[in-house]
């Protein structure tokens, strides 16, 4: 099953780097992919996944042109995520498994649109970003119907404890950048604190955002040492705060003992 799971993973990848591409372009989805140095159509064969990169040596085969490393590492990435989630999280012999692993192959690759387009072009694409607010939304008011006899509490419910956490996270992130005037943080970030929050709840996008904090820290003080940045640079922060919610949901099913640990913290 996890098979499935990092080979459908691999093939998503292989679209959202073109989703990614398009994005910035301003070009529509639904044209054949093409390569961008000398527009002639990729053929069918040059465009599987991975293996495509490694037969063509990295090169376009018409121009000869060098083909970007992002599109296997989004696709291998991708595959990756695909395959942990199907392992964690679905299990064939339960319903309810396949709506919630459903919802997070989706919001995964909403986030990885918006991981990859800030990495590349330090801005969040606002179009996918209330794409994956309204997904989530859509899969809690579901969720919530499904599982209404259940919640001990008010707060139990999804879209309370979504919506109490992305207001959280996204007044947070709005507050550093009115204060700031947008030179700590974007108004963008803001936002992506807002799907986050949605997406984990409260209060695990405490974690999240203590996560995303430390991982950030510790990448800009790597570049700083490589001298590929200065204290003045400015860093993309969406692929951090990506990375602490996955982390958030990735760890305590890893690593089981975690969960008690993230309740005390919480």
């Amino acid at each position: 099953m996890i098979i499935i799971f990092l080979i459908l993973g691999l093939i998503i990848g292989s679209f959202l780097n073109a989703v990614v591409y398009r994005l910035n372009a301003v070009e529509s989805l639904m044209e054949r992919s093409h390569c961008p140095h000398c527009k002639k159509t990729v053929r069918w064969f040059d465009n599987v996944p991975l293996l495509s990169f490694i037969l063509l040596s990295a090169r376009c085969r018409d121009c000869g042109e060098k083909i970007s490393w992002q599109y296997p590492v989004v696709e291998a990435s991708t595959g990756i995520v695909f395959a942990m989630l199907g392992n964690y999280f679905f299990n064939v012999a339960d319903f309810s498994t396949w709506t919630l692993t459903a919802y997070y192959l989706v919001i995964f690759s909403i986030l990885m649109i918006i991981f990859v387009y800030d990495f590349k072009y330090m801005e969040i694409p606002m179009l996918i970003l209330w794409l994956g607010v309204g997904v989530s939304l859509i899969y809690f008011l579901f969720a919530d119907w499904q599982n209404f006899s259940g919640a001990a509490s008010f707060f139990d419910l999804k879209i309370i404890s979504g919506i109490l956490g992305g207001l959280v996270a996204g007044g947070f992130f709005y507050g550093l950048a009115a204060y700031s005037k947008e030179t700590w943080m974007g108004y963008g970030d803001a936002y992506l604190g807002l799907l986050a929050g949605l997406i984990i709840g409260w209060p695990n996008i405490l974690i999240a955002l203590m996560l995303s904090f430390s991982i950030g820290a510790l990448i800009s003080v790597i570049l700083v040492i490589l001298n590929k940045k200065t204290i003045k640079s400015q860093v993309p922060f969406a692929p951090f705060l990506i990375g602490g919610v996955f982390l958030v949901l990735l760890l305590p099913q890893i690593f089981p003992q975690l969960q008690y640990y993230f309740l005390l913290f919480s």
